[in-house]
Order: structure tokens, then C-alpha cells, then sequence
């Protein structure tokens, strides 16, 4: 019986060992660094579905034997490279955008689970490969949905959209996007690179406008000290000139007035030993005090003398300057006048001297007709007789002859022809020279009209 009973305690004692040590070794701890996966018979969801895996991020579990098993899948970041190149932007500009997304297995419940699913015999290689597809898909969407200012101006926005469409199809293979780094981005056409020139240059020329704003500021502030400088310093000068002049007045009437109290301390010593000239002491301390006086005012005097002279001398100097440009405008005006007077003079002289040379002529002519001055006239009328017949033939010169007709029966009088008398009738229609000397109240000469002279003499029967 007793055999039967260590026997017994023995079979329990290794139950029991074994069922320790199965204990021990089927529950198993989770690093930090990676899920554990149970699978197997793990159980229903929420919903009463059956569960394809049971994930275990942190923490420690029980693994039943026969019915679970577990694996781990590790949650390292992956960095994967993605060159996208010719991507269509919404301009349809084609740009590349270099980049590199850092990824992981997401320790989210209904994430992990999907890592479970479609990760759990894939290597890291293979899981890079899946994940650059799908980013290289979503990347290409994104840009076809921006401008490429948008891409180039707000690159917060860029990238939140690329994060905001990659993170949600990664997490149907079961991995979360934890960085994005897109490197550079161009465009075959230089749009990129001509947008970010057209910025620098606005960026140097607003900086040139503000170096342009500041100096023009400094300049003016120090414009205005120094404005500031001269008037204060003017004030100062001024107030300082005005503090000698109240100083020496003072002084001046001090010493006045010391000179007042010596001279009467004086005169009542002089007059309690001299009583007898009190009187002409009395005159003469008077005069003196007069005299000091005198001096007083004297004094004052020069000191306003020193603010009004200078004034004074101001005064006279604008004055001069005044009379200096009066005069100089009377000088002018002068030289103006003179030139005018001088002008007229000259003329009046040269019509004196023309008529004074013509009144000469005249006299020799007159002293030449004997004193005559009928006689005088008459050699004058001689001298423009050759002026007087040309403007007679001037009258007569135009009348073209070949263009006259003159129609005639037969000839003429005194046998003239028609032509000959037309000719004799156009130069009798001329004034004869004696009758333009009669017109003028003139007589011809004797030797100038003979025929006159003759007919006087002829019997009047003989008259023509």
C-alpha cells in the first residue's frame, strides 16, 4: 500500500513538473522591438468572426500547445529610395521628384493584423519591393493633382498630401509611413528652376528696396542732428551772450553804486571837518556824482551799444546791398537811355549834316546863277532835265506798235498817213517840257527854248 502511494506522489510530482515546465516554456514574452504573432486556434473577434492571428505588440502570452504557434515580426524602419521620374503634374509638366520614404510595420490592433496576414513570410527585401510600388502609384496621383507652384512654394502641403494617400494604402499590407524626404524635385522644361530665379530676384530687389529705405532713414536722422546741433547751439551762444551783457550791467552798477556810497561817506567826513565849505563841497560831491553817473550810463551804454551796433551794422549792410543793386539798376537804365539819346544824336547830327551839305550845295548854285535865285531854280530844272524827258518816255515805252491797227480811207492831212498821224497824236498827248516849266511857275531859259523867243520877234502872220 505504501508503494502504491509513492508511486502515486511520484507521478504527480512529474505531472506536476512537466506541467511546470510546459508552463515556462509556452509563455512567452514580446520585445519592444517587434509583434508577436499567434496563430493557429486564437479565437473569435468582436463580432464572432474567426480570427486568422492573434498580434501581441509588448507584453507576454501563453502559447498552447498542439493547438498555437507564434513567429515575430520585426518593426526596424525600412528606408526605401523612390527615384519618380516624368511624372504628369496637373500642368501637364512632366517633373521628377527624387525622394525617400522611411516605413514600418504598424503596431496598430487592425494594422497589425494585416502584417500578420500578408507579411509574415515575407522577407525585408520583398516587403521593400510592395511598399515602393504603392508609394511610386500614390506618389504619381499626388502630383497629378498639384501645380508644380504649389509643389515649389508650400512643401508642407505637398508632403502631407503625399503622406496622407501613401499612409492609407500601406496600411492595408499592414505598414505605417513614418518619414518622407523628398530630396529635390525638377522638371525637363526649367520651370522649377526658372521659378526659383524669379524668386531670388525678388527677394534681392526687395532687400535692395530695404538697404535703399534704411539709408534714405539714416540720412535724414542725420540731417536733422545735425539741424539739431546748430540750433542748440545757436540758443546756447545766445543765451550766453545775453548772461555777459546782464553780468557787466550788474557790474557796472555795483561799482556805480560803490562809487555813489564812497563818494557820501566822503563828503560827510569832508563836511564835519570842513563846515565853512560845505557848500562848495556839496556842488562839487554833486558834480562828481553826476559824473559817476555819467560813467554808469556810459557803461551801459557800451554794452547795448555791442547788441545794437552789430545790429546796426547788419542793418547798414542790407542797406548797401539795397543801394548797391538801385544803383546798378540806375545804371543801367542810364547806359540804356544814353545808347537811345546817343542813336537819335547821331541821326539828328547826320540829317543836320545832309541838309547843311544840301544848304551848300544850294548857296553855290545860287552864288553860281549870279544871286538869282529864279536863276538858281532854273539850273536846277536843267540839271533833272534828262531825269524829266525819261519819265516822259517811261510813259510810252510799253506801247507795243506792231500790235496797233489803224483803218483809214486815205491819207492824211499835210500828207501824213493814218499810222504817221496816230504817232504824232500819242506824242503830242505828252506834256511839252516848256508847259511842265510854266505848270511849275518856271520859264525855260532862253537857250533851252529859242523858238518861243523867236515867235515874240515874228510878225504874228507868221505864227504857226
Amino acid at each position: 500500500m505504501e508503494g502504491w502511494i509513492v508511486l502515486l506522489i511520484v507521478v504527480v510530482i512529474l505531472v506536476a513538473v512537466m506541467l511546470l515546465l510546459m508552463v515556462v516554456t509556452r509563455y512567452k514574452k514580446c520585445p519592444p522591438d517587434k509583434i508577436m504573432v499567434i496563430y493557429g486556434k486564437v479565437g473569435a473577434d468582436k463580432d464572432g468572426n474567426t480570427r486568422s492571428a492573434k498580434c501581441i505588440h509588448g507584453g507576454a502570452a501563453f502559447i498552447w500547445p498542439l493547438i498555437q504557434a507564434f513567429t515575430y515580426l520585426d518593426l526596424t524602419p525600412l528606408s526605401i529610395s523612390v527615384d519618380l521620374k516624368s511624372a504628369l503634374s496637373r500642368q501637364n509638366i512632366r517633373i521628377d521628384v527624387p525622394s525617400v520614404f522611411t516605413v514600418g510595420i504598424s503596431t496598430e490592433p487592425t494594422v497589425m493584423e494585416n502584417a500578420a496576414e500578408r507579411l509574415r513570410n515575407l522577407k525585408i527585401a520583398e516587403i521593400q519591393e510592395l511598399a515602393k510600388d504603392i508609394i511610386f502609384g500614390q506618389l504619381r496621383l499626388v502630383i497629378a493633382t498639384v501645380n508644380i507652384e504649389e509643389i515649389n512654394t508650400d512643401r508642407d502641403k505637398f508632403l502631407e498630401a503625399i503622406s496622407r494617400n501613401v499612409e492609407g494604402e500601406l496600411k492595408k499590407i499592414g505598414l505605417r509611413l513614418i518619414n518622407v524626404n523628398v530630396t529635390d524635385i525638377s522638371d525637363e522644361s526649367g520651370y522649377i528652376v526658372a521659378l526659383g530665379k524669379e524668386a531670388a530676384a525678388k527677394a534681392i530687389n526687395d532687400a535692395k528696396i530695404s538697404v535703399a529705405e534704411a539709408n534714405k532713414i539714416g540720412s535724414i536722422g542725420e540731417a536733422n542732428a545735425k539741424m539739431e546741433e546748430r540750433v542748440r547751439v545757436a540758443e546756447a551762444e545766445s543765451e550766453a551772450i545775453k548772461g555777459e551783457n546782464k553780468a557787466k550791467a550788474e557790474i557796472a552798477r555795483t561799482q556805480a553804486e560803490l562809487r555813489e556810497k564812497e563818494a557820501e561817506a566822503l563828503k560827510l567826513a569832508v563836511t564835519a571837518e570842513k563846515v565853512q565849505a560845505a557848500k562848495a563841497l556839496e556842488e562839487s560831491y554833486a558834480a562828481e556824482k553826476l559824473a559817476e553817473n555819467a560813467r554808469a550810463e556810459k557803461e551801459t551804454a557800451t554794452q547795448e551799444a555791442d547788441v545794437i551796433v552789430r545790429q546796426q551794422i547788419e542793418k547798414r549792410r542790407k542797406e548797401i546791398e539795397a543801394d548797391a543793386e538801385a544803383e546798378q539798376m540806375r545804371r543801367t537804365a542810364k547806359g540804356e537811355a544814353d545808347a537811345i539819346y546817343a542813336k537819335m544824336e547821331a541821326e539828328a547830327r547826320g540829317l543836320r549834316e545832309k541838309l547843311s551839305k544840301q544848304a551848300e550845295g544850294l548857296d553855290a548854285i545860287v552864288k553860281a546863277a549870279g544871286g538869282e535865285a529864279d536863276d538858281a531854280v532854273r539850273l536846277i530844272v536843267a540839271d533833272k532835265i534828262e531825269q524829266l524827258v525819261a519819265e516822259q518816255v517811261e510813259a510810252i515805252k510799253n506801247v507795243k506798235i506792231d500790235k496797233i491797227t489803224v483803218w483809214d480811207g486815205g491819207e492824211g492831212k499835210d500828207g501824213k498817213t493814218a499810222t504817221a498821224g496816230f504817232l504824232s497824236g500819242l506824242l503830242k498827248s505828252l506834256p511839252p517840257l516848256e508847259e511842265m516849266y510854266n505848270m511849275a511857275g518856271l520859264s525855260l531859259p532862253k537857250i533851252v527854248s529859242p523858238r518861243k523867243e523867236g515867235a515874240e520877234e515874228a510878225p504874228e502872220g507868221q505864227k504857226e
